[in-house]
């Protein structure tokens, strides 16, 4: 079994990981649920990661070069103590500070997006659904009569099923 990582603040075991990039360096805060609630971290308006990183003796240099947002005015020192952008174009003009902090938080820097389980299946099934009229199409072209016999009864299939699902949603 892995080691517990313990709380900065208490030594209890930790619950709460927080990250962020300063300067290109990365600051990690773990904390029990205690010290999270303790310093507001569990309500999402008011926390700042740059607050917490102060309070606990952790600080940052102000020697990097401030960059404003030209749509929003959203600044660097603004980023850092919210822990928020402004609006989408701050995405491209503090890339160089949200890249790290993604790279340590998840695998990869692109969103691919989410989708429900049952939607995801629908998809599949819709797909299949469709791969499996094409090639009846082409069995019945070919004139291959028992397979396209079997590629209908499988589309059958599929489709009865569909309409059971639906009519229990």
């Amino acid at each position: 079994m892995a080691d517990n990582i313990q709380c900065g603040l208490c030594g209890k075991d930790a619950t709460v990981h927080l990250t962020q990039i300063v300067n290109n360096k990365i600051h990690k805060v773990d904390l029990c649920e205690s010290c999270a609630q303790k310093k507001g971290v569990t309500d999402p308006e008011g926390f700042s990661l740059a607050d917490l990183l102060a309070k606990t003796n952790l600080t940052f240099e102000s020697k990097e070069p401030q960059v404003v947002c030209p749509k929003c005015g959203h600044q660097t020192a603004d980023f850092k103590r919210t822990g928020r952008l402004g609006c989408a174009e701050c995405f491209t003009v503090f890339e160089s500070l949200l890249i790290p902090v993604l790279e340590d938080m998840q695998p990869g820097t692109q969103h691919t997006g989410k989708q429900a389980k049952n939607a995801l299946e629908r998809n599949n099934q819709q797909s299949e659904l469709s791969d499996l009229k094409v090639s009846l199409q082409e069995a019945i072209e070919q004139e291959a009569y028992e397979d396209a016999a079997k590629l209908r009864d499988k589309i059958q299939a599929i489709e009865t099923l569909e309409n059971v699902e639906v009519g229990q949603s």
